[in-house]
């Protein structure tokens, strides 16, 4: 689970429900922020709950960047960089990155001045819309893990939680990019605001991660996502808007797909990232075999019938 060559076609929502509470669980969340265990549950079901059943946003894709997020603080030791908020943050902003996504882009939201366009000014309209989402859940105290905290610290959180949230808006990957590239000859865990931009890197890297993992697992992820790109260029071309070229079934391939966004925005990424983390550079992880599966799926089954 803590690797990236973890692979999530294994495994039934359910399961995955379990799996985001063990990674709760592992990182001491549970018992340093004091969530009582039906809160968590009721979380996870509510959060699962609000993600929809479209090609590539959904609750697996939610899972995935999550367990890479979660495998990205292990590898790198964050526990003994930065604080426990810090980390609640970051895996808390990946469960909740795509709250109720539509399956159409911002681009379309905007040239189709949706609900969600103009309740957000054109201004990130869906990365908005899954921050209020996410604290909609939040806001109810039956699911609101945070709901034993204090005011200052629940305030840290919701702060941090935005600002990575709002992140994952790829109109602002270059800026926040250059931001990270620029702090990294001096880069000091010490420093709030340098922590803030490697939170914002973390949750992107962990957001476009399904090309880093094994072509079994990858694979079957970008067919959905063409399907769901697929899905949105021939609704633009129905309505009359601008047809996003690189969404357009008559002249996207897999391959043409891929090497330029591999090339010129995963692997910029992932290269600065592993500046700051060499250990990230040269990694070689075991190939899951069988009995390691059998073994977590049966420790997931203990737990969910506990449940």
């Amino acid at each position: 689970l803590k690797t990236p060559t973890f692979d999530n076609w294994q495994w039934e929502d359910a399961e995955i429900m379990v799996l985001l509470q063990v990674m709760y669980t592992d990182l001491d969340f549970i018992s340093t922020f004091n969530i009582e265990l039906d809160v968590m549950q009721q979380f996870l079901y509510e959060v699962y709950r609000r993600y929809n059943n479209i090609p590539f946003h959904n609750f697996k894709h939610c899972f995935c960047v999550t367990q890479m997020m979660y495998g990205l603080i292990w590898l790198t030791d964050l526990r003994s960089k930065m604080d426990s908020i810090d980390l609640l943050i970051m895996l808390t902003s990946a469960v909740c990155h795509d709250l109720d996504h539509t399956g159409y882009n911002n681009a379309y939201q905007i040239n189709a001045r949706t609900e969600l366009a103009l309740r957000y000014n054109d201004i990130s309209p869906l990365e908005n819309h899954h921050c209020a989402v996410a604290f909609e859940i939040l806001e109810k105290t039956e699911s609101n893990i945070f709901r034993n905290l204090s005011t200052e610290q629940f305030k840290r959180i919701r702060e941090g939680i935005i600002k990575c949230i709002l992140a994952t808006d790829m109109t602002r990957h270059t800026e926040i990019l250059n931001k990270f590239k620029a702090l990294l000859p001096v880069f000091d865990f010490s420093n709030k605001d340098n922590r803030d931009v490697l939170m914002m890197i973390m949750i992107k890297v962990s957001d476009i991660s399904n090309e880093a993992r094994p072509m079994d697992v990858a694979e079957p992820w970008l067919d959905c996502l063409l399907q769901e790109f697929f899905n949105q260029s021939d609704m633009e071309k129905l309505e009359g808007l601008p047809v996003t070229p690189f969404m357009d079934r008559d002249k996207v391939t897999k391959p043409s797909s891929q090497t330029g966004f591999i090339r010129f925005v995963l692997f910029p990424l992932f290269i600065e990232l592993a500046n700051l983390f060499p250990c990230l550079e040269v990694r070689k992880f075991p190939d899951e075999n069988l009995s390691d599966i059998q073994s977590l799926k049966s420790s997931v089954a203990l737990t969910y019938s506990k449940v």
